[in-house]
């Protein structure tokens, strides 16, 4: 039982410092935030479907990705909310491989364009600003998330055991 725990802690910080490395890649293309924002950690939204140490992981890696990038504050609450609840919504959907990648998108696509427009004061208005976050998210998502997910399933059972 004990061992299990610290699987459970060591998957989700290892989740969480490859999360922030691969925010702080995308941030050095000016990708990680903004109206139009590529985020290549948020295609770790789908290990959830591995692991439920993936909802921490994302979470934490959110969160402090947040924080070292320089977002404001209402951006480092109400972004690692929305990467926290995609990553939730995608453990309740970790049956279908297609649907996994769905959930961080919307919640991005929700909550994002309300802290670019209130927080950052970029205009362009909130329908448009979730169509551009909610691009970026696919492209992050599902396009790159369904080719990591692809790529982990046979090897799953080496990176993500339970035992």
């Amino acid at each position: 039982m004990h061992n299990k725990k610290v699987l459970f802690i060591t998957q989700a910080a290892v989740i969480a410092a490859i999360y922030v490395v691969l925010t702080v890649i995308a941030a050095g293309f000016d990708l990680a935030s903004g109206m139009i924002q590529v985020r290549f950690s948020e295609a770790l939204t789908v290990l959830p479907y591995f692991t439920p140490a993936a909802i921490p992981g994302l979470a934490i890696g959110c969160l402090i990705s947040n924080i070292v990038t320089g977002c404001m504050l209402p951006d480092v609450i109400f972004g690692t909310l929305a990467t926290l609840i995609g990553a939730v919504g995608s453990y309740f959907l970790r049956k279908n491989k297609i649907l996994v990648t769905l959930p961080p998108v919307i919640s991005n696509a929700l909550i994002i364009p309300f802290i670019l427009t209130y927080a950052y004061k970029i205009p362009g208005g909130i329908p448009l600003q979730m169509l551009t976050v909610g691009a970026g998210e696919v492209i992050s998502c599902v396009i790159i998330g369904s080719i990591l997910l692809r790529a982990l399933i046979p090897v799953s059972r080496y990176i993500f055991t339970n035992e």
